[in-house]
């Protein structure tokens, strides 16, 4: 039986909350009870999905906000964790959703290309993480959960930036998770499969994908555990891939 966090008073940030998976995120977040901040650098965007999840949950407009953040940028990275702490009082949640994949071999990606997505997918969850970090440990603890990939454990030709980016991210959260658990910080990380969104390299319209919200359930779940326990690596795939 699927576990249902208690998420009543708590207070979280999704960066790449305004579509894909982190959306997906956000919207159960606010479902159960969470107050939410998405983040990402679209600001037409993110007011429309801001709009979207204010209309699908009671009393969202005064639960759910935006802030344009580059997460690149450690500065952007620090004022999105200010201005959440000022909204809503304090940081329970941070899931590091924000990433983009540019794919090609490695000796046709320019320096450019290679810099985009190390930085977003690599650096830009470490800025988010130093950022929040403090703010947790205000709070008594919390949670940090970072969207890696599968592609981070089967890399594949013409992946050599997505899939070297998000390997760091294992390694990153799996370090991080040792660093804070004694904060009552507790950190995961959630390798999906194939997923049926705008990002992946097939397209949209593939039925045996999995689905942003299948994606988010497995972030709810992790949540969902009781402080003694901590899920700090998830695995989640097509039940019956392409073959």
């Amino acid at each position: 039986m699927a576990m249902t966090p208690q998420l009543d008073g708590k207070v979280a940030i999704v960066t790449g909350g305004s579509k894909g998976i982190g959306l997906a995120v956000a919207s159960l977040l606010v479902e159960h009870g969470a107050r939410v901040v998405i983040g990402g650098r679209d600001s037409g965007r993110l007011a429309t999905a801001s709009a979207a999840l204010e209309s699908s949950h009671a009393s969202g407009a005064s639960r759910i906000a935006w802030a344009q953040v580059d997460v690149r940028d450690p500065a952007q990275a620090r004022e999105c964790v200010a201005l959440v702490e000022t909204r809503f009082g304090g940081l329970d949640i941070l899931v590091n959703s924000a990433g983009v994949g540019i794919f090609g071999e490695a000796a046709d990606l320019t320096v450019e290309q290679w810099q985009t997505v190390v930085e977003t997918n690599l650096h830009g969850v470490f800025y988010c993480c130093h950022a929040a970090i403090p703010a947790l440990r205000r709070r008594g603890g919390g949670w940090i959960v970072n969207i890696s990939s599968l592609a981070s454990k089967n890399p594949f030709p013409g992946g050599s930036a997505y899939c070297a980016s998000k390997a760091g991210l294992n390694a990153l959260s799996e370090i991080l998770m040792q660093e804070l658990r004694d904060d009552d910080i507790r950190v995961s990380y959630v390798l999906p499969g194939s997923v049926d969104t705008d990002f992946s390299r097939s397209g949209v319209g593939s039925d045996w994908k999995l689905t942003a919200g299948d994606v988010g359930r497995a972030v709810l779940d992790i949540l969902a555990h009781e402080r003694r326990s901590l899920p700090s690596r998830v695995e989640i795939r097509p039940s019956k891939p392409k073959r």
